[in-house]
């Protein structure tokens, strides 16, 4: 039998592992964002020594570089006054005839489910320098979304 017919192990076969992807754009973080990423890099490096399973330990090392560089790169914004939205604000707006309210944060600690919008993402980008009372256009749709009220929580 040919050399180029025979497998020579198993490992010649399994996916390649990448680099967890990073966000483009800037990483603006919150103080409550910064603490997360600042926390998740302590477990992970306190994590590591106890780590004998080889595949866990290379899982754990490409996460701890996802953070650590997430770390090094995390631009802290100083808190909005909250008279306009802008990044680390709470909005209340009305959209599709419901009340929502959501605070725009960085990338890494943003939770939809738990109203954390980063502020990347469209709805956030459409409420940016928006004041209380004012209706705005998104998603091609005029008189979209209107702002009920700016706030800053409190971290």
């Amino acid at each position: 039998m040919s050399v180029a017919f025979r497998r020579e192990n198993d490992d010649e076969h399994l996916e390649p592992k990448f680099e967890i992807p990073i966000p483009p754009g800037p990483n603006l973080v919150t103080t409550r964002g910064l603490a997360q990423i600042r926390t998740r890099v302590a477990e992970l490096e306190a994590l590591l020594p106890e780590l004998a399973d080889e595949d866990a330990n290379k899982a754990a090392r490409r996460e701890l570089r996802y953070w650590s560089t997430r770390q090094s790169t995390a631009q802290l914004v100083e808190k909005a006054d909250g008279s306009r939205v802008a990044f680390g604000c709470t909005v209340t707006f009305r959209m599709n005839r419901k009340q929502r309210m959501i605070t725009i944060v960085g990338d890494d600690e943003a939770d939809p489910a738990a109203g954390l919008l980063s502020f990347s993402a469209p709805l956030s980008r459409a409420l940016m320098g928006a004041e209380a009372g004012e209706v705005l256009d998104f998603a091609e749709r005029q008189d979209a979304i209107e702002v009920i009220s700016v706030g800053v929580p409190y971290d």
